[in-house]
C-alpha cells in the first residue's frame, strides 16, 4: 500500500478501558499523529473509535490502541476497514457513549 494512502479504520477495544482516561489519551495520541476521527465509550464497557488519515499514522494509532494509557488493560482490539467519511471532525473528538 502506498505510504501516503489515506485509510479509515473502525476499532473496538475491549478490556479495562473505561474510567482510566483511555478516550482522552487516544485523542492526544491521534492529534500527535495527525489522525482525524472520534472515540466513544460503549454501554458494554468497550471503547469504539473511527480513525482516518495517512496509513502509517492510522496504523501507529491502532498499535497505541493495543496498549492504551497507564491504568488501562487492553484485552483485544478488533480493527476493520471502513468507508471514507466526509463528515469527520477536523481533529479527533470524544463522542457521547453509544
Amino acid at each position: 500500500m502506498n505510504a501516503n494512502a489515506v485509510v479509515t479504520r473502525h476499532l473496538f477495544v475491549r478490556g479495562l478501558v473505561q474510567g482510566v482516561g483511555y478516550r482522552w489519551s487516544m485523542v492526544q495520541a491521534a492529534e500527535r499523529l495527525g489522525v482525524r476521527g472520534w472515540v466513544r465509550n460503549r454501554r458494554d464497557g468497550s471503547v469504539e473509535a473511527l480513525a482516518a488519515g495517512d496509513v502509517d499514522a492510522v496504523e501507529a494509532l491502532v498499535r497505541w490502541a493495543g496498549q492504551g494509557p497507564a491504568g488501562a488493560r487492553v484485552d483485544a482490539v478488533d480493527v476493520n476497514d471502513a468507508a471514507a467519511m466526509d463528515d469527520l471532525p477536523d481533529g479527533f473528538a470524544q463522542r457521547e457513549t453509544a
